[in-house]
């Protein structure tokens, strides 16, 4: 089977660091702007960034509602920090007028542990990923308040949760792409293929 196609919502955000992670977890990586361009990828990278703004963004590019459909419908789906706080079917601080894509049966708190100045690093066991802990890149993070009964907790780090999954849709606080450490990237590229294994049966 070919590799799988993964797209990187490039509304704002880091993005080419996604795509460059994506491409050292063996798939095809591309930049995802427009309906069309979501039309085409097996799964979907939701950046860090500013929420809000991506938000707005999505809306105004009109992916926010194809974005919807396809998560609804089982796509695979990642966010890393600000794409986290997009997956969250609540967030708990929400700007005027921040809409979110869902997914993720969660309650997320914005900027939770702290502001820009605020950022650090720190080792996360994370669930699924084999070896060593993950170094987690903590910018502006968020955390999960809570979560629902079919959301699995992957990491969490001084007792707030910092990764999550649901069926085809991951999230982590934290940022794997900045580190040159792929193997958060290869456990949703192996979601990818699972799940376009399972759709071709």
């Amino acid at each position: 089977m070919t590799d799988p196609v993964i797209g990187v919502l490039a509304l704002q955000g880091d993005v080419r660091e996604h795509l460059i992670a994506l491409a050292a977890a063996d798939a095809v990586a591309r930049p995802v702007r427009r309906p069309e361009e979501l039309a085409e990828v097996d799964g979907l990278v939701i950046p860090g960034g500013e929420s809000t703004t991506i938000s707005k963004l999505a809306v105004l590019f009109g992916v926010m509602e194809p974005l919807r459909a396809r998560v609804r419908a089982g796509m695979p789906v990642y966010g890393t920090c600000a794409g986290m706080i997009m997956l969250a079917d609540k967030i708990l601080d929400p700007r005027s007028g921040q809409e979110t894509i869902g997914g993720i049966d969660m309650i997320v708190r914005r900027n939770a542990f702290g502001r820009q100045n605020e950022s650090f690093e720190a080792e996360v066991d994370v669930r699924g990923v084999p070896g060593h802990p993950v170094e987690g890149v903590f910018i502006r993070a968020p955390w999960v308040e809570s979560v629902g009964a079919e959301v699995e907790v992957l990491a969490e780090h001084d007792g707030h949760i910092v990764a999550v999954r649901q069926g085809t849709a991951l999230a982590t606080s934290f940022h794997p792409e900045l580190t040159g450490d792929h193997r958060v990237h290869s456990l949703f590229v192996d979601m990818v293929r699972a799940n376009r294994t399972a759709e071709s049966l």
